[in-house]
């Protein structure tokens, strides 16, 4: 249960009479609605209210059935109606019943808008979203038009604004003595004095409440809750003591709950934080112990460079004009660069950070053959067969674990690519390559796919190396770093194939590959838990 249900739940309890013990001294809520009936008939006989045409009341008959007594003097039998028992002492009104003046709305005119320094504050169901007033973005209108709605309704301190359009039965309780206006948007509910503000505020924004509401809404688009529908609302009433216990126990919890919430965007950060050091940590060769009796990694790519040559001259792969290898000299023990036409360059000022020994830099080139797909034009997309990923598939696989593709391509055009060697292969890497870049998905190679030329990348694996250990460097701070410089400039955040060739790979001995894989394994898979149990 996350921390929004959490709270709807505590609401529920608190409507239901289940928050806290029920006090048998408390005078009954049925004593209390009588007493607020009583004063508001004086009210209206002295002309100081209005009567509501809306306001009847509710009471429970000899045989314990509830009845409703209409304001034109007729009784209905509404036991069907009564949506669930409540405690002894508690007692069931219409909406109306707990409010000291009819329930209304704002003005129905059009307004005239004017500026802050001149204008008098507006307000519209926009401006309680949140179940507070958020008086940062509210308009002004002029002070001409305030006085002339101030004729229809005077908003003040500890009424309740319900939002009936837009974000419907949303509502805020007005906690100050700024004078302001409502447009037509917002519903005004002032509780009479024997009921608690923060009651009501509670029990509006309750799922209870918001059931009642949503039976009510017309409107195509934009849903609309009309004032007669408000009124029709069955409100659970306890004691007036109970009222206030029940506000300082929500208030209590709520607190606890928003505090809990803080703790929670703090521990996902942590989380996050964790794995950035403990990938940083692994590529900087400081995860693991290392053993003097792995073969070192000089030796591995040694054996690399045998192999792609061989392939090479098989024609199984291509030389690449760019290609290179990166060796210790034996003079100095500096790093230099050997390219293809025979020329030798120091790199030692470029080698990124110290590892250790038995480890060696070497580029993603080395390692990997780095291209894009086979051009699939637009004519070609289909509505099914072969999902074709851009993107944003690949982001969405390596977020969530799964994807939801949009695009499809032929089943006979994806064996034409893979006949030509476009298609991704078993441990072969997909990285993001444009927008969102730096995503690493390794090909699994149960399933058919495809993938957009130019969004995503191809770290070809012709040399069955390790896929996970080069998926942690390039998801590693540093490396995305370096990712996201190389694209500075462009019009659009991109990944280049001769960037992505170039990437740094700090290189374990192949043993030591698997012990950092496996470490952080464990590890991600703790911290994922945590973070699963915050969700």
């Amino acid at each position: 249960m996350n921390t929004k249900q959490l709270k709807a739940k505590i609401l529920d309890l608190a409507i239901h009479g289940k928050l806290v013990p029920q006090n048998p001294d408390d005078e009954p809520a049925s004593k209390l609605l009588e007493r607020i009936r009583e004063e508001k008939s004086k009210l209206i006989a002295e002309k100081k209210i209005k009567a509501d045409k809306n306001d009847s009341y509710i009471f429970v008959g000899d045989d314990k059935r509830h009845y409703e007594k209409m304001p034109d003097g007729t009784v209905k039998d509404i036991e069907d109606e009564i949506p669930f028992d409540v405690p002894e002492g508690w007692a069931w009104c219409r909406l109306p019943s707990i409010c000291a003046i009819p329930i209304t709305d704002g003005t129905h005119q059009t307004p005239t808008y004017s500026d802050k320094e001149n204008g008098i504050p507006f307000l519209s169901s926009k401006d309680v979203t949140t179940q507070k007033i958020d008086w940062s973005k509210i308009k002004y209108i002029t002070k001409e038009l305030h006085e002339e709605l101030q004729k229809r309704v005077k908003p003040q301190k500890n009424d309740v604004l319900l939002a009936k359009n837009g974000t419907t039965g949303v509502a805020a309780l007005v906690e100050t003595d700024e004078v302001f206006d409502i447009y037509v948007t917002l519903a005004l509910l002032r509780p009479v004095t024997q009921i608690y503000p923060k009651y009501l505020l509670n029990l509006i924004n309750s799922p209870f409440c918001k059931e009642q509401f949503n039976g009510h809404l017309t409107g195509i688009g934009v849903p609309n809750l009309h004032l007669n529908d408000i009124c029709k609302t069955l409100i659970p009433v306890p004691p007036l003591r109970e009222q206030e216990y029940i506000v300082s126990e929500l208030e209590r919890i709520i607190f606890l709950i928003n505090s809990l919430e803080n703790d929670k965007a703090d521990l996902q950060i942590a989380i996050k934080q964790a794995k950035s050091k403990i990938l940083d940590l692994a590529i900087h060769g400081k995860l693991v112990e290392q053993d003097s009796a792995d073969e070192p990694a000089s030796v591995l790519l040694e054996k690399l460079r045998a192999e792609k040559e061989a392939k090479i001259k098989a024609g199984e792969l291509k030389r690449d004009k760019n290609d290179s290898y990166i060796y210790k000299s034996t003079t100095d023990n500096c790093h230099c660069e050997k390219f293809a036409d025979g020329t030798v360059k120091d790199i030692e000022d470029e080698i990124p950070f110290d590892i250790p020994n038995g480890w060696a830099w070497t580029k993603a080139k080395c390692l990997y053959n780095i291209h894009s797909a086979i051009r699939i034009h637009q004519t070609d997309w289909k509505p099914s067969g072969i999902p074709f990923f851009r993107g944003r598939e690949l982001v969405e696989l390596c977020k969530t674990g799964n994807v939801h593709p949009e695009i499809y391509i032929s089943e006979e055009l994806y064996e034409q690519n893979k006949l030509k060697g476009g298609v991704p292969q078993k441990d072969d890497l997909l990285v993001s390559a444009v927008g969102t870049l730096g995503y690493v998905h390794i090909v699994e190679g149960t399933k058919k796919f495809y993938y957009k030329d130019a969004y995503i990348l191809c770290f070809e694996n012709k040399f069955n190396l390790n896929p996970k250990y080069t998926k942690l460097v390039i998801e590693s701070d540093y490396t995305q770093k370096v990712i996201y410089d190389g694209s500075k400039g462009t019009t659009v955040e991109q990944l280049t194939i001769e960037n992505a060739k170039d990437l740094w790979i700090p290189l374990p001995p192949l043993a030591e590959q698997k012990r950092i894989v496996e470490k952080i394994e464990n590890a991600f898979a703790k911290l994922d838990f945590i973070a699963d149990q915050l969700a």
